[in-house]
């Protein structure tokens, strides 16, 4: 359980800086980054590796690059869905995916270290 909230904060944490730093991304409250933390958790598990699936010719065309807007779908598919984070268009996404990874990555790197 404590991994799981760990992986939360995270995601929330990797939202949160995306809205600090890319103009396009914006949170109303820190229970709605939460949310959307919570939400991009659940869907990275559930509905991501079935998107991964149906565009894995795209995908290995563009050698993997195409993961990137994958990525930027899921979160703009979030900010859809919770009320109080706004995704405001493709670009601004895609530069979440970007910071959101970076920063999971290297949490992930941590939590394996502990």
């Amino acid at each position: 359980m404590g991994r799981f909230i760990a992986k939360i904060l995270i995601a929330a944490l990797g939202l949160w800086l995306s809205a600090w730093f890319i103009d396009g991304i914006d949170y109303h409250g820190w229970l709605a980054l939460l949310l959307a933390g919570l939400l991009l958790g659940l869907v990275n598990a559930f509905v991501r590796p079935v998107v991964t699936v149906l565009t894995l010719p795209i995908t290995l065309l563009t050698l993997g690059l195409f993961l990137l807007v994958v990525n930027a779908a899921m979160i703009g598919l979030v900010g859809w869905i919770i009320p109080g984070f706004d995704v405001d268009g493709f670009w601004p996404a895609i530069f979440a995916a970007v910071v959101t990874g970076v920063v999971s990555w290297v949490g992930q790197a941590l939590l394996r270290e502990g």
